[in-house]
């Protein structure tokens, strides 16, 4: 009498047979042994559920089918996001480091003289024009811009930002006080 192959032994003797079945499904070399290699460990992982007896190969074969269409049914629902595009648009910042930058500009925006403060809420966070912020401070609109430039490059100064570089801070007021009207940020 002949002592029968324990599973974990006969499971290694249906490689050549799976892998030939995982290019046919995969039409691509890598991906079948990729295939493959989940297959066994699926069945490694669940041979104690295999009934001794039965037909292995159907077993595996079974296995494997059933990974390779829900790998599918998976990829269906994925987005390809080679250079990450995607990924970068869906990155939030923690809360909590806006609340940090907002600290910051806070203190250097009230070391900042009375006249720069006043104009740059004026022309940076409530949105008015030159000439408004002019008019409501009773001065030429030349003051108005020399205050609102000489307080942001102050701001910039002692935030320590650079003047070519982005300036992150998450709060919409805040960022209207740095970037001046032309859009680029100091």
């Amino acid at each position: 009498m002949t002592a029968a192959i324990p599973p974990e032994e006969e499971l290694v003797s249906h490689l050549p047979a799976m892998r030939a079945f995982a290019i046919s499904l995969t039409r691509n070399k890598s991906a079948a042994d990729d295939l493959v290699q989940d297959t066994i460990v699926k069945a490694w992982t669940n041979i104690a559920k295999f009934q001794a007896g039965t037909n292995m190969r159907a077993w595996l074969f079974t296995i494997l089918r059933n990974t390779f269409y829900s790998e599918r049914r998976k990829a269906k629902r994925e987005v390809a996001d080679v250079d990450g595009v995607i990924t970068a648009k869906l990155a939030e910042k923690p809360a909590h480091d806006g609340r940090l930058q907002f600290q910051d500009f806070k203190r250097a925006f009230e070391t900042l003289p009375v006249e720069q403060r006043e104009t740059l809420i004026l022309v940076g966070a409530s949105g008015f024009s030159y000439d408004e912020a002019a008019e409501m401070c009773g001065v030429a609109v030349g003051t108005i811009k020399s205050r609102a430039n000489r307080g942001r490059k102050r701001l910039g100064e002692l935030m320590g930002l650079d003047e070519n570089g982005p300036v992150e801070l998450t709060d919409r007021a805040t960022m209207a006080v740095v970037a001046s009207n032309s859009g680029k940020s100091i």
